[in-house]
């Protein structure tokens, strides 16, 4: 099984407002970046979509490190809140609707695809993929608004 590694972030200029998402690749010495921009859109969103347009852009299973500085992506994984909202009908822990459930399942989807472990970073300090990730992000808000 191929060993990849995906580095993400998602930018929002207001929030709502115009969103930017980005992932890196790496694989075998390779890398590949992607990004993309949302005009309504809020950060939660970017970050999710970012993840999920790194894993779909794997043509076949892998084995794959996510990396991401989104606390609310990688602790409702990590921390499990995913799989219980999807036990509860999509309901959090006090029955309330789960917000962005449509990008929620889609990444359900992308990981079971795959053996992903998530890792957090921390955001806008010294890690070089985070930054680069970071700065794609904002140059397609910049580029698209």
């Amino acid at each position: 099984m191929k060993k990849v590694t995906i580095y993400t972030d998602g930018a929002c200029s207001g929030n709502p407002g115009a969103g930017g998402w980005a992932a890196i690749l790496m694989y075998n010495g390779y890398e590949k970046e992607i990004s993309g921009y949302m005009k309504e859109t809020t950060n939660n969103r970017m970050e999710l979509f970012a993840i999920i347009q790194g894993l779909a852009s794997l043509k076949e299973s892998c084995e794959v490190e996510v990396y991401s500085d989104s606390a609310y992506a990688i602790d409702a994984i990590n921390k499990g809140w995913l799989e219980n909202w999807k036990r509860a009908n999509w309901k959090t822990a006090d029955k309330k609707e789960v917000k962005n459930r449509d990008l929620w399942n889609d990444l359900s989807i992308k990981i079971s695809r795959h053996n992903v472990t998530f890792i957090k970073v921390k955001g806008h300090s010294d890690n070089e993929y985070n930054n680069r990730c970071d700065k794609l992000a904002r140059e397609q808000i910049k580029t698209n608004n």
